[in-house]
């Protein structure tokens, strides 16, 4: 049997391992993200421009197993965007879950428009406002995306270590979905992207 003292270490070990594991996830996660700007022929930034992003540090507190509600037959209905057009999208469902010990949920809506695409037919959207929106984060509120497949039974693996911008945090010119009022959320997600550091293009 080993002492006492080397299981401590041993258990402080894998700690350590895990911790790095997930950094250098979310690390991957990023340096695509970026890339995207690149090969991205929408793309509000160039080559030059992705040393303005910023993040905060990952932090696995922010990956949260929710509970997923299914939305039943939910009606079309029109979402605004920051150039005063409007999105159509349906409320697939709602994700339930716990920050800090605090009850919190997010509807998970549907494009009209990416159902018809065979590439994103299976696309589910999250935009959403916590209490960092205009202040450390854009005021616009920031992104998640998932898969249906992302979806197991009623559960969902949700990590804000993966929000990020709208094209509009960093340019004028799009037509970027507001987050509606039921995904504002009272509390700080000091996880994901960050404001733009830059200068925002005309």
């Amino acid at each position: 049997m080993k002492p006492i003292k080397y299981l401590f270490i041993s258990l402080i070990s894998l700690s350590a391992f895990g911790q790095n594991s997930y950094q250098k996830e979310i690390k991957t996660h990023r340096d695509t993200y970026k890339a995207d700007f690149i090969s991205n022929s929408h793309s509000p930034l160039k080559k030059e421009d992705l040393k303005f992003l910023d993040f905060y540090e990952p932090n696995e507190t922010f990956k949260v197993s929710c509970t997923f509600k299914p939305g039943g037959k939910s009606m079309p209905f029109e979402i605004p965007t920051s150039s005063g057009k409007m999105k159509t999208y349906t409320r697939f469902g709602q994700l339930k879950f716990k920050i800090g010990g605090k009850k919190q949920t997010l509807t998970v809506y549907r494009s009209i428009d990416l159902m018809k695409n065979p590439l994103y037919k299976d696309y589910l959207f999250i935009p959403f406002k916590d209490a960092t929106s205009g202040n450390s984060t854009y005021g616009g509120g920031r992104y998640l995306d998932l898969r249906m497949s992302d979806i197991s039974g009623e559960e969902i693996i949700l990590d804000f270590n993966k929000a990020y911008n709208p094209y509009c945090a960093f340019s004028v010119g799009y037509s970027c979905p507001i987050p509606p009022k039921e995904n504002h959320l009272k509390i700080a997600i000091t996880a994901g992207e960050k404001n733009f550091k830059g200068a925002i293009k005309e």
